[in-house]
């Protein structure tokens, strides 16, 4: 009996070792689990994923699940960022794909932030409906900073120029007329059409922004634009389709800012 208890005792030590080590096998099958749900549920980047199918957010398209600008008439603080190559939009952070964003439109895409967290920025898009915005991870950008900003005043039917948070110019302009009303909120210089040709202007400042009432302008997809005007009794007046329309000596200053830079467009 002592040598039947003596061994069982000695076999204790032996059993001790292939419990713990069936424990901890277990336990790094569990935790290979836990990791293997968390990389299934982690989102795409957008290298990894297939943007094919995505529709690109331009000034000719609609993106209905576009979330919209929370906060449409706060000055951003001039940060814009440029799409390092085709991009995807999100609903939110670590949200779902809606769209994406090409790094060339009128020339370089530079849009304005309006949001930001630590990995993670929300932009202006220029696609309708008007005030159309995207999440875009840090990552895919480049970042830089335009000192200037942009404000009609289509009560006032004026235009105002800032750089560095003092003006430098202020002109009477002309702007949408009643059925054809310049759209109200935050947008952005989206690029420049120069053509010494044009009738009517030879710099055509295009914004993110379009008109509500016309699909088109003269064939073009209706976006609204900063531009100059042959006529100058128009200043002042609710005339154009949309667009407003300013002196020579203000598209020639307006003609400096960076593509990107925001437009505050208000009814005061």
């Amino acid at each position: 009996m002592e040598q039947a208890s003596a061994r069982s005792r000695a076999s204790w030590p032996v059993t001790l070792i292939v419990l713990l080590f069936a424990i901890s096998a277990l336990v790094m099958v569990l935790k290979d689990g836990d990791d293997a749900t968390e990389q299934r549920s982690a989102p795409l980047s957008s290298i990894d994923l297939d943007l094919k199918d995505l529709p690109v957010s331009s000034t000719t398209t609609t993106l209905d699940a576009a979330p919209l600008d929370p906060r449409p008439m706060k000055v951003p603080k001039g940060t814009v960022v440029h799409p390092k190559r085709v991009t995807a939009l999100y609903d939110e952070p670590d949200g779902t794909p809606f769209g994406k964003i090409k790094p060339t439109q009128f020339g370089d895409t530079w849009l304005p932030v309006i949001t930001r967290n630590r990995t993670w920025v929300q932009v202006l898009l220029p696609s309708k409906p008007n005030g159309s915005t995207g999440w875009i991870r840090g990552s895919e950008l480049t970042e830089a900073r335009s000192r200037f900003l942009v404000k009609v005043h289509l009560g006032q039917r004026s235009l105002e120029m800032f750089e560095d948070d003092q003006l430098v110019g202020s002109w009477t302009v002309a702007i949408g007329a009643s059925g054809t009303p310049t759209p109200v909120g935050r947008t952005f210089v989206l690029g420049q059409i120069i053509d010494d040709k044009q009738p009517f202007s030879p710099v055509i400042m295009p914004l993110g922004t379009h008109s509500e009432t016309l699909d088109s302008y003269g064939g073009g997809p209706g976006t609204v634009a900063l531009h100059g005007w042959t006529d100058p009794s128009v200043f002042g007046k609710a005339i154009s389709h949309g667009c407003v329309r300013v002196p020579d000596d203000a598209l020639d200053l307006l003609r400096t800012v960076p593509i990107g830079t925001p437009v505050m467009v208000d009814e005061a």
